[in-house]
């Protein structure tokens, strides 16, 4: 975290750096070049200096109003003590103070600052719509350890403690403009969770972080079950209908698992799940005992070499490359697919 926030820092920086480059620019090109000239003229006029080096210093308090050494006897070099504080203030009403005031103070731009910690993150999961499912969708795939970065256009105030809790960015803006999107870093993001309850909006942001990132994951939320279906088929989306709308669910499809809608048995959520493992997966060398018992879930198939396993043994040692299907309750899925990515 301490990295994070270090790399932010920097990040946070080079905005400021461009946001004012001109007031910069202008005190960085004026103090050196009028202590040249204040020295070529001190010369000139009898009162020479050690070098050009004590000349710039000369110049750079006069413009913060400072009086270094005796006042000079020669005009010219007399109006260097009133013109320099007069150019010292005009830097300062141009830009200078306020880069001063926002580099050390960055609370009074939360926005950017977030920005720049979301600059951060990478192969994270981007989620849009931060209200009553989008929270419990969150807390999910905090728990799995997945790195979430927020937009949201009107944060709930009530929220928003529980989510920097977290160390989680907030983007405060419209999902369905693409610089909100890539402010995001949803270029570089694994999977996008469109959470909000306007199926439209929902499609719009959809369409626009996959034509940033061909390669995105979208999980939707879409309340009619036709819709939602027809989603998957036509454009590849896991689509999530009403009858379909629990967290769990939401944050196992986010990172990848395959999961069947709920099953309820005695009011409890159980589904269907298929993960791939990968090759530093930390599954690696367990058994499908093994996996059972650390995920409390039952493995129905073991897919190897295209070759299906139902019912496999629980001896068998997985491997790279393997295919699971498991059935159990869906935040038990996800973390298994969360697992057996790493």
């Amino acid at each position: 975290m301490r990295w994070r926030n270090l790399r932010a820092t920097w990040r946070d920086t080079l905005l400021l750096l461009r946001e004012f480059r001109f007031a910069l620019l202008l005190f960085v090109l004026i103090i050196p070049g009028a202590g040249v000239v204040y020295f070529l003229i001190a010369r000139w006029a009898g009162e020479p200096l050690s070098g050009v080096q004590e000349a710039i210093f000369r110049v750079l308090a006069l413009t913060f109003l400072e009086m270094p050494g005796d006042f000079p006897r020669h005009p010219a070099l007399q109006m260097f003590n009133f013109l320099m504080p007069l150019i010292g203030i005009g830097l300062l009403a141009t830009g200078l103070l306020d880069f001063g005031i926002m580099f050390f103070n960055r609370r009074t731009r939360q926005k950017e600052w977030e920005v720049a910690i979301a600059s951060t993150f990478h192969s994270h999961i981007v989620l849009v719509g931060l209200g009553h499912l989008g929270f419990r969708v969150l807390k999910h795939l905090h728990q799995m350890g997945e790195e979430v970065v927020v937009i949201e256009l009107d944060p709930d105030r009530n929220l928003i403690p529980s989510v920097k809790a977290m160390n989680i960015p907030v983007i405060q803006g419209d999902a369905t403009r693409p610089n909100t999107l890539e402010a995001a870093g949803i270029r570089r993001a694994q999977a996008i969770v469109l959470c909000a309850q306007n199926d439209a909006a929902n499609l719009q942001i959809a369409v626009k972080a996959r034509s940033l990132n061909p390669n995105l994951r979208v999980v939707i939320r879409i309340f009619d079950d036709d819709f939602a279906q027809a989603l998957e088929e036509q454009f590849g989306y896991k689509a999530l209908s009403s009858s379909q709308m629990s967290a769990p669910t939401f944050a196992a499809a986010a990172i990848g698992a395959d999961v069947t809608q709920p099953l309820m048995v005695e009011g409890e959520p159980f589904s269907l799940g298929r993960v791939f493992i990968g090759e530093r997966s930390k599954l690696c060398r367990m058994t499908v005992t093994d996996v059972e018992q650390v995920y409390d879930l039952s493995v129905v198939m073991l897919k190897r070499n295209g070759a299906s396993d139902t019912h496999p043994a629980g001896t068998i040692t997985l491997k790279p490359n393997d295919h699971l299907v498991v059935f159990g309750r869906p935040e038990h899925i996800g973390r298994l697919a969360h697992d057996s990515r790493r």
